[in-house]
């Protein structure tokens, strides 16, 4: 009996591992004891839309886009234009001399030739070739047109003065033009000097504004 008492010992021992086998065989973690991991994939997570309303535009806010007329610069006016078609040289005080004397030679000349040595008209010519040889120099020689202006109408008065014959009567016929015709010398060498005193304070006035700008 003992023997067969101890026989079930071994028996129960056996139920007993049946026992434990059966629970580590059922559900639960897994062999090594972590939580097992699912197979469902994971979804990204979306961003999170904002609350605050967007500003809409009202249709008579928008601006408009300004015309070509409205942006265009008005140009110079139509005088100004046409100053600007004609030459514009730049002579030095010899060039300005030579210029002017050749020209008013050439008009002493003419007039001699076609209106019969009119010193009138020969001095209203005078005046123009006055404003051009003022107009034309250049700014470093300014203080030469006021010099050279008399001198050429001196030089332009040798074919239209009278000539009483000889070296003596020719000079005699010369003098007696300047002193007749001294106002319209004097008007051209004045006209001549205006000018060039104006082109010299605007010229001073570039140079005072240029300095200005570069402080």
């Amino acid at each position: 009996m003992q023997r067969g008492g101890s026989g079930l010992i071994p028996g129960g021992s056996g139920a007993a591992r049946g026992d434990g086998g059966f629970a580590r065989g059922g559900s639960g973690p897994g062999r090594d004891g972590w939580p097992a991991r699912s197979s469902r994939p994971a979804q990204p997570s979306r961003p999170a839309r904002s609350t605050r309303p967007v500003p809409q535009r009202r249709p008579g806010t928008a601006r408009a886009a300004p015309s070509p007329a409205a942006v265009r610069r008005p140009g110079p006016p139509p005088a100004a234009q046409a100053l600007r078609r004609f030459p514009n040289p730049r002579l030095t005080g010899l060039g300005g001399g030579l210029f002017c004397g050749a020209v008013m030679l050439l008009l002493g000349y003419l007039d001699s030739l076609l209106f019969g040595s009119s010193l009138t008209l020969y001095s209203v010519l005078f005046l123009p070739v006055c404003v051009l040889t003022a107009v034309w120099v250049r700014r470093g020689d300014l203080a030469t047109a006021p010099v050279v202006v008399p001198i050429a109408f001196a030089v332009g008065l040798v074919p239209v003065a009278d000539s009483g014959g000889g070296i003596g009567g020719h000079l005699m016929g010369l003098f007696t033009a300047l002193a007749t015709q001294a106002g319209w010398l004097y008007g051209g060498t004045l006209i001549a000097g205006l000018i060039v005193t104006a082109r010299k304070i605007r010229l001073l006035a570039r140079r005072a504004a240029a300095r200005r700008r570069s402080r």
